[in-house]
């Protein structure tokens, strides 16, 4: 069973980078994305709608590239995270957490026991169709499992220090657009309301010993998240990368036709 770097690299303090897919789910998409250097992806489930068995064989493209297959799940419901898992997903995150018992679900339906409560299923995706003995290998997939709470909502934030505390759960992750839209103060990242969030979920990351993630659009923004205390990065979607790099080309190729 292959193990995950990318839980080993964020519980050892470092910094990790990836991009979240939502439209491009070619066989190269996962080779392309470690080649440019990307540690993880983020396959979104809830917005793109993808299917499982795009993604199971997004999870086989995987396989040697080095890059973490990750899987943003559509809800809270043990049959919407299990097959996923089972299927090569080596990580998990579910959105709008907004508790520590939906954040105690989340951890234990994603891991075996004594850990959690994860349905034993075995010579599948997920173990590279092995053949070796079941208590190991169950281990083993416990110790590779990315568990990430998706909190975005200012019901979440209020509970930030007990869903960040949650035993199994591996990195706080913040929605910054649903977290402002819940506000009322939707892409209003400028707002006094949104700091003071945003500075109380580092702070319950921090004291939880979790590393906090998010996404940002920009080099820049990015570096300002990063400033801020988060080290689970992401770097826009396939879509975003895409359509900003192409649009800048075609718009400096534009104003000097020389």
């Amino acid at each position: 069973m292959r193990e995950n770097p990318l839980r080993q690299r964020l519980r050892d303090g470092e910094t990790a980078y990836g991009i979240m897919a939502a439209e491009f789910f070619t066989p190269g998409f996962c080779t392309i994305a470690a080649r440019a250097g990307a540690e993880y992806v983020i396959f979104d489930m809830e917005h793109a709608a993808v299917g499982i068995d795009t993604l199971k064989a997004q999870f086989a493209f995987a396989r040697g590239s080095g890059l973490v297959p990750l899987v943003r799940v559509t809800g809270h419901h043990y049959h919407l995270i299990a097959p996923l898992l089972d299927a090569g997903a080596m990580g998990i995150m579910e959105p709008m957490v907004e508790t520590a018992e939906q954040a105690a679900e989340l951890a234990a339906w994603c891991r075996y026991r004594p850990e959690g409560r994860r349905g034993v299923g075995f010579t599948v995706g997920h173990d590279d169709y092995g053949m070796e003995p079941v208590p190991p290998r169950m281990a083993a997939a416990n110790a590779r499992t990315l568990v990430i709470a998706l909190v975005e909502t200012a019901r979440g934030i209020e509970n930030a220090e007990a869903i960040l505390a949650t035993p199994g759960i591996d990195v706080g992750w913040l929605g910054h657009y649903d977290l402002t839209d819940s506000m009322g103060i939707t892409a209003r990242f400028e707002d006094p309301r949104f700091d003071a969030a945003v500075r109380r979920f580092v702070a319950a990351c921090t004291a939880a010993g979790k590393p906090a993630g998010i996404i940002g659009t920009s080099v820049e923004m990015v570096r300002d998240w990063r400033a801020r205390g988060f080290r689970c990065l992401c770097y826009g979607t396939d879509v975003t990368v895409f359509q900003s790099a192409l649009s800048q080309a075609l718009a400096t190729l534009r104003a000097d036709p020389s």
